[in-house]
């Protein structure tokens, strides 16, 4: 196992995450902003970069999304109370928010249309409900092309077995909907699933074009949607936005043609912003031996990191002593990291009978009270570093949070 949090070039480096737990407690979420402002210049070539609150709706990073000029994607009524408490105004800015779903309640129905939030819809039925409250309203149409992509099939929002989007030969009666409630096309969106794989990737681009031109509807905009990758592992390379960009581009100017008119490019990138931004500090509570494997439980459970359980996720983890000592040099202990909590999944299990492949290896079996780190993301601003609290001691495991 690495000890990247000992040497890193970021503000996410031992010496400021060992003096947190004293101040926030244990486990406690702590973010660099710096990282998150450099991943939201890797796309200034889109025309709109709407954040995905979903990887993490913490207030005050969206108000930091927000100071950079990042629009924000709400998935429920919750994620809309968070963006306006942020700041974000759909009033005087009505493409500051939009709502995207498939299905939608009573209670966010009505605010949506209180507040004249644009409506990203994937069902016809969500049009017809949305059209009988509130006719002439600004929607987008989520279109499922037929096919879909993703490093798990949990992250796969495409194809005949997902739920997502309106299915791509159901578009003339989603028209049909918008033109009896004289519901105002913005544009088609496509997210088909998460990670880059540019030759499929090729086939989306397509799949918006033939969309756009089939449908015979004017659009302001086409969405690329999100699920751009991150490096997960060390050796692995990240995303090459500007081809990324370029493919897209590409599409966007076909349509534009088409259209006889300049068209929006906007992206949705969730994880992409701030996966890479933030890490869990967690306390160490306990260390033993049960028969041949070794174990160290600490303080933090999957209620602060779900992924690992939902999607088997791999998140790489770190130790560090409260004193402050490096560990490069002590022996290798093949380790199991569990929380505290009744559940096999904590925090390794990568995919079924995995558990020793991506079981982190700590440098000398770290003492109760040190720390560990893992990289994520859920917190408050402390000038470039943002912060959550709970409570710790002396040895700390951090955690990447790579979401």
């Amino acid at each position: 196992m690495s000890l990247p949090h000992y040497h890193a070039e970021t503000d996410l480096n031992a010496e400021n995450l060992l003096g947190l737990p004293a101040e926030f407690g244990c486990p406690v979420w702590v973010y660099d902003a710096h990282i998150i402002r450099r991943q939201i210049a890797a796309l200034q070539q889109f025309d709109v970069v709407r954040f995905a609150q979903k990887a993490c709706s913490n207030i005050h990073i969206l108000r930091l999304m927000r100071a950079q000029g990042v629009k924000v994607d709400s998935v429920s009524l919750g994620e809309i109370e968070r963006a306006l408490a942020a700041g974000y105004d759909p009033q005087t800015c009505p493409d500051d928010i939009v709502f995207t779903a498939d299905v939608i309640d009573a209670a966010t129905l009505a605010r949506v249309s209180e507040l004249h939030i644009p409506v990203n819809a994937g069902s016809v039925d969500m049009l017809t409900q949305l059209g009988q409250v509130s006719p002439g309203h600004r929607v987008w149409l989520r279109v499922n092309p037929g096919f879909g992509h993703g490093h798990s099939q949990k992250t796969n929002t495409g194809g005949e077995n997902s739920k997502h989007g309106i299915w791509h030969s159901d578009l003339p009666a989603a028209l049909a909907v918008m033109q009896k409630y004289r519901l105002k096309l913005v544009g088609i969106h496509m997210h088909i699933g998460s990670g880059v794989d540019y030759g499929h990737l090729e086939q989306v681009c397509g799949a918006m074009v033939r969309q756009v031109l089939e449908c015979g509807q004017d659009v302001e905009a086409i969405s690329a949607g999100g699920g751009l990758s991150i490096p997960y592992r060390e050796g692995e390379e990240p995303v090459d936005t500007r081809h990324y960009y370029g493919l897209w581009n590409a599409a966007r100017e076909q349509i534009a043609r088409h259209l006889g008119h300049a068209v929006k490019l906007e992206i949705e990138p969730g994880r992409f912003l701030v996966a890479q931004s933030g890490v869990l500090v967690t306390q160490v509570r306990s260390v033993k031996q049960m028969g041949s494997r070794h174990f160290v439980l600490v303080d933090a459970g999957f209620n602060d990191l779900m992924r690992p359980a939902m999607y088997g996720s791999y998140h790489r983890i770190s130790a560090l002593a409260a004193d402050g000592r490096a560990l490069e040099n002590g022996p290798w202990v093949e380790t199991v990291v569990a929380g505290r909590y009744a559940n096999q999944a904590m925090f390794l299990r990568s995919r079924k009978g995995e558990w020793l492949k991506h079981a982190p290896y700590l440098r000398s079996s770290p003492a109760i009270t040190s720390y560990c780190t893992i990289p994520a993301r859920t917190a408050r601003l402390c000038h470039r570093i943002t912060t959550a609290a709970r409570s710790c001691r002396k040895y700390c495991l951090t955690m990447d949070r790579r979401g």
